[in-house]
């Protein structure tokens, strides 16, 4: 392998955590930002409207994941957190033509677990806040926001490019 090939090899990785990282970082900062506002300006228990008729913050703490499953087990889910970020950062290290919108929506999912893991190793609980008015549901925030959403688009995002892939190779 010459200098050239091994330098863009190298440039390349380095753009993909770069992204990676970048995305993550803001979705972790946003996360953490709204998480320190909730909790230094409403009090645990307390509702304000947000949205009329479609949601309103409700400051609650949430021991466990998604809708208070498993609660109590806080390092439990810090170190599944942590097996999660590791399998992305390494999908994202060894899948060399991932797309940087697909690496990017994969760090918003990283930046929300590690916001939530920050919760829970300070607190042992994650604060939540938004609250649905329109239909009964979980409270959430943002980090389960870039979660779910990165999941799911990322999933979406991957479905479309591995299919454009698959017909670009068919065309050779």
């Amino acid at each position: 392998m010459s200098t050239n090939q091994q330098q863009h090899i190298t440039h390349t990785l380095v753009t993909r955590l770069a992204v990676l990282c970048g995305a993550g970082a803001v979705a972790c900062a946003l996360d953490q930002v709204t998480k320190l506002w909730v909790r230094t300006s409403i009090p645990e228990g307390t509702a304000v409207p947000f949205i009329p008729g479609v949601m309103k913050l409700f400051h609650v703490s949430n021991t466990g994941a998604a809708f208070s499953v498993g609660s109590g087990n806080a390092l439990f889910f810090v170190a599944l957190t942590a097996v999660v970020i590791a399998a992305l950062v390494g999908f994202v290290i060894h899948e060399k033509g991932l797309p940087l919108p697909l690496i990017a929506l994969l760090g918003g999912v990283v930046g929300g677990g590690i916001g939530n893991a920050i919760d829970r190793v300070l607190y042992g609980q994650v604060t939540d806040f938004f609250a649905t008015t329109f239909v009964n549901f979980a409270v959430f925030n943002v980090a389960d926001i870039f979660v779910t959403c990165g999941i799911l688009i990322a999933f979406v995002y991957w479905i479309i490019w591995d299919k454009k892939q698959q017909q670009g190779s068919g065309n050779e």
